[in-house]
């Protein structure tokens, strides 16, 4: 346990380290076409990726790539942890976040996420915020990028009951394009509210795309099935790569080793 927790000290430490070399190192790409501060954050996300595996003995195995079309798309995610924010960059040309509007105005980060053209909810303006986010949704993936989202909202512990919100449904409807459904198993390495990182194989897998034209609650009931059952598999699969490598799996939020 010592030295799981030494070298996850040790990797949160390089994980800063690496997003200051990246913020300072895009700074040109202020002037730049959109292009510019995407290839940043893509090769931002390998590098802590690639740290990962060198400090914590974290592995990753992606699955289903092959199942990511080309063009406009939604791309519904499980959440389980800060990972998966950044290593799904690496996958589309021109990824598009959901997000709180507070974080476009962090310093340097936020003017980022302002160039890359993220879309920014005003959490307080109520129906009139959602449908602006809606509308503005449904332009940018006309215009062929790939829309990111969490259904679920935020981070989820592992095990935790799903909760997946409506406005997720609502905007697969107003985008009218494929959405890929993606399960991992990322909070058994990451987990939410702790600085620990835990060795063995983080797995993120692109399930069968989900075609366009469904009704919301069709809709709803097909990506959360699909994710669920993924994910759960997954997820034994990690707790018994754990047990061996560790003698236990990772805890989940803050509880202790089992």
């Amino acid at each position: 346990m010592v030295s799981v927790f030494v070298r996850s000290l040790i990797y949160n430490i390089v994980f800063y380290l690496n997003l200051a070399f990246w913020i300072s190192l895009g700074i040109p790409t202020y002037v730049m076409p959109r292009w510019g501060v995407v290839w940043i954050a893509q090769n931002w996300g390998r590098a802590s990726i690639f740290w990962m595996r060198l400090i914590c003995n974290t592995k990753v195995d992606y699955r289903g790539l092959e199942k990511i079309p080309k063009g406009p798309l939604l791309v519904a995610a499980k959440h389980q942890s800060a990972w998966e924010t950044f290593a799904l960059l690496q996958f589309f040309e021109q990824p598009l976040y959901i997000l709180k509007r507070e974080l476009l105005w962090l310093p340097f980060f936020g003017w980022y996420l302002q160039k890359a053209n993220m879309i920014g909810v005003d959490r307080g303006a109520g129906g009139r915020g959602l449908l602006d986010m809606f509308k503005r949704a449904r332009d940018e993936v006309r215009r062929g990028r790939q829309l990111l989202i969490f259904p679920e909202g935020t981070r989820m512990p592992v095990g935790a009951p799903p909760d997946y919100k409506s406005g997720v449904s609502q905007i697969y409807v107003t985008c009218g394009v494929a959405c890929v459904p993606v399960a991992l198993n990322s909070g058994m390495f990451w987990p939410r509210r702790t600085f620990m990182r835990y060795p063995g194989t983080i797995v993120i897998e692109f399930l069968d795309p989900i075609p366009p034209g469904l009704a919301r609650n069709e809709f709803t009931e097909r990506v959360s099935a699909a994710i669920e059952e993924a994910t759960a598999r997954l997820v034994n699969d990690a707790r018994e790569e754990q047990i061996k490598l560790l003698g236990f799996s990772a805890p989940i939020a803050g509880s202790a080793p089992a």
